[in-house]
């Protein structure tokens, strides 16, 4: 079915196209044409008067729990969530049961994904059982579709597998996804380590135990040439280190979510689990350069480290209750609220972060507006003014520090592959 999707605000950080515009996509579901006006008759009109036309957001970090947890989530209900959140494509993360470790479940996710309303791409973990002691089959994962290899929940603390890992990574051109914690310096910590943590007598997670790794992981990356891409940076060094990398012409790239953006400890409610993630939320200065990165570059990427649980399981004390909350229903309206809102970014630049760079990380030719290509489409209403309420979600997760805040923008329709994938008003 043909839509021609008229004088919306076309966003394109591929040429840097920012004005208004209309788009045609083909029954085939590419783009066909991007004119200033298109009179072609189509199937389907879409009026966007007012709104962003931008690429399909592509979420680099997501937890869609499936297979052996889909209590939490599963594949079907967690990307109807991210296409309500204005993602086109997910990434989901392989810390499963069992564990994507080898080409059977990646090929068990990407036959259910296949019944989802949009790309859900499997990455596979790096070592067997995610314990770190064997190498997974990685060049057999990455047959199997795997676009890249990653660790996410833990990291890899024997150097030497790792190295061996990300040399298998760079032959077979593929990033590998650091999730940076020096396990043998957490210490219990569940929260920041802070004089206000410390005053309610929550055990605290040092900024070290991330520092540690990302020097760690991006030497590697320097001398194995691999391309190396850090998960959720929540550091004022990690920070430092990213610049350092880039001005020595490493292969790394970095995320920065949502949630680490916005909050700090201070705003924490100590007694309730829905701010407990890991990596925890930092202090003002940490946050702070966390915005600096994003502003100047720094940081490529902004993802969501979508983790959602059960009711039962966050439903108790901080101590007891697991690290993660759900972001893929709120990350574009706190981007746009936090950063765009504040000329932090602009218009296009969310656009960049969101879509086109993600889909450079994982070189994809999606992310671009240009005539020919996919039309993994996100519309998005920059005047909207709603109150996130968890009851609302779409995910079967509902652990959010965001409830009941009020932001700025909402997502309208998102389309992928030519399919509407979620209209915020339904026809």
């Amino acid at each position: 079915m043909s839509i021609l999707i008229k004088q919306g605000r076309v966003l394109d950080p591929v040429d840097g196209t920012d004005e208004v515009r209309d788009l045609l996509i083909d029954d085939d579901g590419r783009i066909e044409k991007n004119a200033k006006k298109i009179t072609q008759k189509a199937d389907r009109i879409i009026e966007a008067k007012g709104y962003f036309v931008m690429p399909g957001l592509i979420d680099l970090h997501e937890h869609m729990r499936d297979p052996g947890q889909t209590e939490k989530e599963d594949i079907l209900s967690g990307a109807r969530a991210a296409a309500k959140g204005g993602f086109t494509t997910i990434l989901a993360m392989p810390n499963t049961v069992p564990v994507v470790d080898n080409p059977d479940v990646v090929n068990y996710v990407h036959h259910k994904a296949e019944s989802a309303i949009i790309n859900v791409l499997q990455v596979g973990a790096i070592t067997k059982g995610m314990h770190g002691e064997e190498l997974a089959d990685i060049e057999g994962m990455v047959k199997a579709g795997a676009p890249a290899i990653s660790e996410d929940g833990k990291s890899v603390m024997n150097s030497g597998i790792y190295q061996k890992a990300m040399e298998i990574a760079r032959d077979l051109d593929i990033p590998v996804l650091a999730h940076c914690e020096d396990i043998n310096i957490v210490r219990g910590g569940i929260v920041n380590a802070d004089e206000r943590m410390n005053f309610f007598g929550l055990p605290g997670i040092m900024n070290c135990v991330e520092d540690v790794i990302v020097a760690r992981d991006i030497m590697l990356a320097r001398d194995t040439g691999c391309q190396l891409h850090l998960c959720h940076c929540s550091t004022e060094t990690s920070v430092l280190l990213m610049r350092m990398g880039k001005q020595h012409g490493i292969r790394v790239t970095a995320e920065v979510t949502p949630h680490h953006f916005t909050l700090t400890s201070k705003d924490m409610d100590p007694l309730d689990p829905s701010y407990k993630m890991n990596p925890p939320l930092r202090t003002e200065r940490d946050r702070a350069a966390l915005i600096e990165g994003i502003k100047d570059g720094t940081f490529d990427v902004i993802a969501t480290d979508h983790a959602p649980h059960t009711f039962a399981e966050k439903n108790t004390s901080m101590r007891r209750a697991p690290f993660g909350i759900v972001g893929s229903e709120t990350a574009a309206a706190l981007v746009y609220s936090e950063l765009v809102l504040k000329d932090i970014l602009t218009p296009l630049q969310m656009a960049e972060k969101m879509s086109y760079r993600p889909a450079q990380v994982l070189h994809s030719d999606r992310g671009t507006l240009q005539v020919g290509a996919v039309a993994d489409i996100t519309i998005f209403d920059p005047k909207k003014t709603w109150t996130i309420d968890k009851n609302a979600f779409v995910s079967k997760g509902r652990s959010t520090p965001f409830h009941g805040r009020e932001v700025t923008g909402e997502v309208v329709y998102t389309i992928c592959g030519g399919n509407v994938a979620y209209a915020r008003d339904p026809e």
